[in-house]
C-alpha cells in the first residue's frame, strides 16, 4: 500500500493514479508473446498468469479457459486467433499476446510477433519442441526477441525436462539465435496445478517465479521521442464504432483528438482524427487520453485502413517498413449451394451474402485472398493450407451460411522458367513397429526422408513433402498407425515440380435418384465398398454415400425398400446387419474429394457430391 494525498492505493492503483500522463513518466512495461506447440498448455498458462494479477476471481470451478473463447477454439484446442491481454504485477504492466501455434496461421504470427519485446516459448516436459513451434520460434528470434523457456506438465510420469532443455537448446542454436537469445533463463512446473520453479524436481506454491522472470530478463520498451509512430499489426471491430486499429505505438505520444496521416502499403496517405485511445487491462479494454511509445493500444477514429499501414505524424509523415506477410500456398472454390437440399438448413445462401461475408474476413485475415469468378456464383479462395481455410468455412457454417467446397489445389509458381511448387517439412511421431509403413505411404508420395531418431519406443521421421502430398494424407497415416500417430508440417519453400502423385484411386459409390436411405439396400449393397451414410438419412440423386472397393464410379439406389406381400419365404425375414459408416471431419472430407466432386457445408450437415448430379451429363462430360 502507498499513501499519496491522504489517500492509500495498491500498487497498481498507486501508478495510475500518480499522474495522468504516468505513462509520459515512467516505462515500466512488458511485451510478451507466449510461442508453444498446439496443445503444450499456452493458454491454461495465460489464465494462471491472470489469476496470479489477480484479473478476475479464482473461477476454477467451471475449469473454462478465459482465452480460447469462441467454441471452435474450444472443440479442436487450438489457438486460432491471438488476443491481447495485460495484468498489472508489482507496479509493472505486463502485455501478454497469445499466439497461434499453427503454421497455417502464419499471417497472425507474423504481425503478433512484432509488438513484443520478449518471448516465452512453453514446451511439454516429454514432447519437446514440435515442428510448429519451430515456425513460430524461427520467426521471433529473426525479430531479435529475448527468449525465456518454460517446460511445461513436470507432473506427467513419463517425462524428460532435462532432456527437452537440450533439445531446446540446440533448435535455438540450428535457428542462429544469438549469444544472448542462447543464453536463456529456464523454468520448470505444471501451468495446469499452478506452479513454476528453477527446479523441476521441488514445487512452490504458484506461477510468481515465472512473472519475475519476465519483469527482470524481459526488456522494457525503449521510449523513442519525436513524431509519433504506430504500425497496425491487428484489427478489432466494434457494431457501434466500426473497425478498430490495434497495434504498439513505436515512438511519441498519440493523444485522444488528435491530428494524423494514416501512411498506407501502397505510399498513398489520408489525413485522419483519432476520436478514442483505449489500452489493454484485463481482458478488455480501458479509455485513456494519452498513450506513449512502448505500449499496445486501440485506435477508434480511423477510416479505411488496411493491417501493415502506419499511423503517424500530421505534418511531417515517416511510415515505418510494413509486414512481410506469409503468401498463400493453397486455393479452393467457394461456390452457392446449388443442390436440391438448398436452403433447408442456412440463412445466408446467396452469392450476395457469401460474396459479403468473405470481404469482411479480408478485413482481419491477413494470409487470405479471394478472387471473384466470372459467374458470380464462384469464388477462388487462396490460403496457407487445408486447416487455416477449412477453419474459415467452419466459421461461416457455425454463423449459418450454406456453400460448395471444391478439391483443395496447391499454387504453382514460375521461378526461372521452372514449374515450382510449394515444399512443407512434415514430421511424424509413430511407435516403431509402424515407421516403415509411414516410410513408405510418404515417399509414394514424393517425399524425401531427412533425418530419423528413436525416442524411447516411438520413432520420430522428418521428411521434405511437396503440399500436394498432404493432402489426404492424415487420414491414411492415422489409418495406417492404429491412431497412434502424430503428424504436423510447416510450409518451407517452393522447390521444382517433383512429378504426378497417386491421390486416391477407389472410386465413388453415387446415389441413383433421391429419397430416404434404407437399411434393406444399404445391407445388400455392404459387399461393393464402405459407405458414408447412416439408414434414415435423406439423400440425392448425385450425392457421394460411399466410396467403391474398386477404382470406377458406381451409381446405386439406396432408396430401394423391401417390397411386402402376404407371403412368407425362407430368408426374406433375416436383419440388415449394417456396418457403421465412416463419418468425416472438415478437414478429411476436402481432403478426400475427387476433382468432379464438391463438399456441400450447411449449419447442420455436411455431404459430399458429384459437381454434376446427372448421370447422363456426367457420362456426356466425362467422353
Amino acid at each position: 500500500m502507498r499513501e499519496i494525498n491522504n489517500k492509500e492505493y495498491t500498487i497498481p492503483d498507486f501508478i495510475v493514479t500518480l499522474h495522468p500522463n504516468y505513462r509520459y513518466c515512467m516505462q515500466n512495461i512488458r511485451n510478451i508473446a507466449i510461442i508453444a506447440h498446439v496443445d503444450h498448455g499456452k493458454t491454461t498458462l495465460v489464465d494462471k498468469m491472470m489469476l496470479a494479477g489477480h484479473l478476475f476471481r479464482n473461477d476454477q470451478s467451471t475449469g473454462e479457459l478465459m482465452l480460447d473463447n469462441n467454441d471452435l477454439e474450444r472443440e479442436r484446442g487450438i489457438t486460432i486467433l491471438s488476443k491481447n491481454v495485460s495484468i498489472n504485477y508489482k507496479g509493472t504492466k505486463i502485455n501478454i499476446i497469445d499466439t497461434p501455434g499453427h503454421a497455417d496461421f502464419g499471417g497472425e504470427v507474423e504481425r503478433v510477433l512484432n509488438m513484443a519485446d520478449g518471448c516465452i516459448l512453453l514446451v511439454d516436459a516429454f514432447e519437446g519442441p514440435m515442428p510448429q513451434t519451430r515456425f513460430v520460434l524461427q520467426k521471433a528470434l529473426q525479430i531479435g526477441l529475448k527468449p525465456i523457456v518454460v517446460v511445461n506438465k513436470v507432473d506427467k510420469p513419463n517425462c524428460r525436462p532435462e532432456e527437452v532443455y537440450e533439445m531446446v537448446f540446440d533448435l535455438m542454436f540450428s535457428l542462429n539465435a544469438t549469444e544472448d537469445q542462447l543464453d536463456f533463463p529456464v523454468l520448470y512446473g505444471s501451468a495446469k496445478n499452478n506452479w513454476m520453479s528453477d527446479d523441476w524436481k521441488k514445487q512452490t506454491e504458484d506461477i510468481t517465479p515465472l512473472l519475475d522472470a519476465i519483469v527482470e530478463y524481459i526488456p522494457a520498451p525503449k521510449a523513442l521521442e519525436g513524431t509519433p509512430q504506430m504500425l497496425i499489426t491487428s484489427l478489432d471491430y466494434s457494431s457501434y464504432t466500426g473497425r478498430i486499429a490495434v497495434g504498439r505505438v513505436h515512438r511519441g505520444t498519440l493523444t485522444e483528438g488528435m491530428n494524423v496521416t494514416l501512411s498506407r502499403r501502397d505510399g498513398s496517405q489520408v489525413k485522419a482524427k483519432i476520436k478514442e485511445l483505449h489500452t489493454f487491462e484485463g481482458m478488455g479494454r480501458k479509455k485513456t487520453d494519452r498513450v506513449s511509445s512502448g505500449d499496445i493500444c486501440a485506435v477508434i477514429g480511423i477510416e479505411g485502413f488496411e493491417i501493415g499501414d502506419t499511423i503517424c505524424d500530421f505534418e511531417n509523415p515517416e511510415p515505418l517498413p510494413p509486414i512481410a506477410i506469409d503468401e498463400p500456398t493453397m486455393s479452393m472454390v467457394f461456390a452457392i449451394n446449388d443442390s436440391p437440399f438448398f436452403g433447408k438448413e442456412g440463412k445466408f445462401v446467396t452469392s450476395r451474402h457469401i460474396n459479403d461475408r468473405l470481404e469482411k474476413e479480408l478485413d482481419k485475415n491477413l494470409a487470405l485472398r479471394v478472387v471473384k469468378s466470372a459467374d458470380s456464383d464462384k469464388w477462388t479462395v487462396f490460403g496457407r493450407g487445408v486447416l487455416h481455410l477449412s477453419v474459415l468455412i467452419e466459421t461461416m457454417r457455425r454463423e449459418g451460411y450454406e456453400l460448395q467446397i471444391g478439391q483443395p489445389q496447391v499454387i504453382y509458381k514460375e521461378i526461372d522458367g521452372v514449374k515450382c511448387e510449394p515444399v512443407e517439412e512434415l514430421t511424424i511421431s509413430v511407435p516403431e513397429e509402424y515407421a516403415s509403413k509411414m516410410i513408405d505411404m510418404v515417399t509414394r508420395r514424393k517425399g524425401e526422408m531427412v533425418s530419423m531418431e528413436t525416442q524411447g519406443d516411438r520413432v520420430n521421421l522428418e521428411f521434405d513433402m511437396p503440399s500436394r502430398g498432404i493432402i489426404g494424407l492424415r487420414t491414411n497415416v492415422l489409418t495406417a498407425s492404429a491412431g497412434e500417430a502424430i503428424m504436423a508440417h510447416r510450409f518451407k519453400e517452393y522447390q521444382p515440380y517433383k512429378g504426378d502423385i497417386e491421390r486416391r484411386t477407389n472410386g465413388s459409390i453415387i446415389a441413383m435418384e433421391g429419397g430416404t436411405a434404407f437399411a434393406y439396400a444399404i445391407d445388400k449393397l455392404q459387399d461393393r465398398g464402405r459407405f458414408f451414410i447412416f439408414p434414415q438419412d435423406e439423400v440425392y440423386a448425385g450425392q457421394v454415400v460411399g466410396e467403391h472397393a474398386k477404382e470406377n464410379d458406381l451409381v446405386v439406389n439406396v432408396t430401394k425398400s423391401k417390397k411386402l406381400t402376404n407371403m412368407r419365404a425362407s430368408g426374406s425375414d433375416d436383419k440388415a446387419k449394417i456396418i457403421p459408416p465412416v463419418v468425416f471431419s472438415l478437414e478429411e472430407a476436402l481432403e478426400y474429394i475427387k476433382e468432379d466432386e464438391y463438399v456441400e457445408v450447411t449449419p447442420k450437415s455436411m455431404r459430399m457430391r458429384k459437381i454434376i448430379l446427372d448421370e447422363t451429363e456426367r457420362k456426356r462430360a466425362g467422353r
